[in-house]
C-alpha cells in the first residue's frame, strides 16, 4: 500500500513538472513578441501619460484653422489653461504673428513637420529634413525648442520613429481623437471626448468652428470631472 502511495505522488510529481514547464514554454511563446518589443531598443510613440494622475492633454495640430484660433485662445486664457500646439511648418511661415501669439501666452509648441507629407512614405533624411525645417522656423520666430514630434496623418514606422529619436524628439500620437477635422456637430464632439476621458489622456484637436464652439463647455466637463488639462510633456514626464 504504501509502495502504491508513493508511486501515485511520484506519478502527479512527474505530471505537475511537465505542466509547468509546457505552461512556461507556452507563455514564453506568447509573451516573445512584447518582450522583443520591449528589450530591442526600437523608439516607440507615446499614445498617453501617467495613468496615475487625473490630468489631460490637449494636442492641437495646426496646418490650417487660423481663423478660429483667436476665439480658442481667448477660451483658453479665460480658463487658464495651456495646451499643447503641434505646429505645421509652412503653416508657421504664413502666419508668425500668429505663431508668436501662441508662444506668448504660454502655450507649449510641438512639431508637425513643414509640409504635411504622408510619413511613412519619407526616407530616414527626408524625415528628418521636414522636422528640422519646422523646427528652425519655431525657433526662428519665437525662440521655443520643440522637442514633441506629431507625424501627419497619424502614421508612424520604424524609419519615421528612428528619424524623430535621432533628433532628439518623442514622438507622440493621441488616446482620445476627435475627429473635429470632418466638422461634426459641437456634441458629438464634446461626447467622443467626454465618454471616453482617462487619467493621462492625449486629446487631439484642431482649429476648427465647431471645436472652437466646443471648448468652453468641453474645458468645464473635464474639470468637473476632476481632472487637469495640461501640456502633453507635463502628462508624459
Amino acid at each position: 500500500m504504501k509502495i502504491l502511495f508513493v508511486a501515485s505522488i511520484r506519478h502527479w510529481y512527474i505530471v505537475f513538472t511537465i505542466g509547468f514547464f509546457l505552461a512556461i514554454a507556452m507563455l514564453s511563446g506568447l509573451l516573445q513578441p512584447i518582450l522583443s518589443a520591449g528589450i530591442s531598443g526600437k523608439p516607440q510613440p507615446v499614445f498617453q501619460g501617467n495613468a496615475a494622475e487625473p490630468k489631460v492633454a490637449i494636442a492641437c495640430n495646426v496646418f490650417w484653422g487660423e481663423e478660429f484660433l483667436p476665439d480658442m485662445l481667448n477660451v483658453l486664457d479665460a480658463n487658464d489653461v495651456k495646451v499643447t500646439f503641434f505646429i505645421g511648418g509652412s503653416w508657421a511661415k504664413r502666419y508668425p504673428d500668429i505663431l508668436k501669439d501662441l508662444a506668448e501666452r504660454g502655450h507649449e509648441l510641438g512639431n508637425h513637420t513643414y509640409s504635411h507629407p504622408h510619413p511613412n512614405a519619407l526616407s530616414k533624411e527626408k524625415n528628418k529634413e521636414q522636422i528640422l525645417k519646422t523646427q528652425e522656423l519655431v525657433s526662428q520666430i519665437t525662440g521655443a525648442t520643440t522637442s514633441l514630434y506629431a507625424p501627419p496623418y497619424g502614421e508612424y514606422n520604424d524609419t519615421v520613429l528612428l528619424a524623430a529619436h535621432e533628433l532628439g524628439y518623442i514622438t507622440t500620437m493621441w488616446s482620445i481623437d476627435t475627429i473635429d477635422w470632418q466638422r461634426p456637430p459641437v456634441e458629438t464632439i464634446k461626447s467622443r471626448v467626454l465618454k471616453k476621458l482617462h487619467n493621462g489622456a492625449i486629446i487631439l484637436i484642431h482649429p476648427t468652428e465647431p471645436t472652437a464652439k466646443a471648448l468652453p463647455q468641453l474645458i468645464k466637463e473635464i474639470k468637473n470631472q476632476g481632472y487637469q488639462i495640461t501640456t502633453v510633456s507635463d502628462i508624459i514626464k
